[in-house]
């Protein structure tokens, strides 16, 4: 079983709500992030979202287009997170999705990325800048392997989409709970619990939440009703703030911070 399948299965006969922390890889360093994502799984995180560096982001705001620059300039490249990932292997066994552009899965071809992705240890992907309706290849490649292809669902998205998309989803639905980019937001749409109760009686896929989710009291209200919580902009924003400071600092700072997120998913 897919370890996201299995991470799914587990949280509901616990009844709680699965905790997603997005962070970029490479940012500020790839060993940063390996340390990150372990102090992330001790303080309670249950699936990492895992960016990949790309230099035109369609879905990111400008903090998460500010880590992918600062992760490029480093001279991170593909085949150093999929190294990265598979020493994280040797320590944990959290399941990983990985944002990517489809530009990148398709320049070495889509039945090469997953295997070396699946190969690494990553569990699946997130591809924001691919259509549903062309998707099929990358789909059938992702079934072979046990692989999920995690698909979007938007407030804007069209009921006859919205059918097709939760029929093709692997592992869990993202659905975004704001019209627009990734970024920090006060508030969540009045209309989010309306739109994934909408959901949950089109799909028994797992319903996760993302964009704009930025505190305990977001993270609260979301896992309420949804079966998971993405955060990324407000953890990405804690990074840059500890940048210049000692990794074990950095480490730490970010650490207590997705602490508190996990406890206002999970309270």
């Amino acid at each position: 079983m897919n370890r996201i399948d299995k991470k799914f299965y587990d949280l509901k006969n616990k009844k709680t709500p699965a905790f997603i922390p997005f962070i970029t890889a490479g940012d500020p360093d790839l060993q940063t992030t390996k340390v990150l994502i372990l102090e992330f799984e001790k303080r309670g995180a249950d699936i990492i979202e895992l960016g990949i560096p790309f230099s035109d982001p369609i879905a990111d705001g400008p903090i998460i287009q500010a880590s992918y620059y600062r992760a490029l300039v480093r001279g991170v490249k593909v085949a150093h997170i999929l190294d990265m990932v598979s020493e994280l292997r040797k320590k944990s066994g959290i399941p990983i999705v990985s944002m990517v552009s489809y530009s990148i899965v398709y320049k070495g071809g889509c039945q090469n990325f997953v295997e070396k992705a699946f190969k690494a240890g990553l569990d699946g992907l997130t591809i924001p800048d691919l259509p549903v309706e062309e998707s099929d290849e990358i789909f059938e490649i992702a079934k072979k392997n046990d692989f999920k292809i995690v698909c979007f669902i938007a407030p804007t998205t069209t009921e006859q989409r919205m059918s097709l998309i939760t029929q093709k989803s692997q592992g869990f639905l993202y659905y975004i709970s704001v019209v627009g980019i990734t970024g920090i937001r006060d508030r969540i749409p009045n209309d989010v619990v309306q739109n994934i109760n909408k959901l949950k009686q089109m799909t028994n896929t797992p319903i996760v939440v993302g964009f704009g989710v930025s505190t305990p009291e977001h993270a609260k209200l979301i896992g309420r009703v949804a079966d998971g919580v993405i955060v990324g902009s407000a953890i990405i924003k804690e990074v840059e703030k500890y940048t210049n400071k000692h990794s074990t600092e950095l480490v730490k700072c970010v650490g207590e911070f997705v602490g508190q997120l996990v406890l206002g998913t999970k309270g």
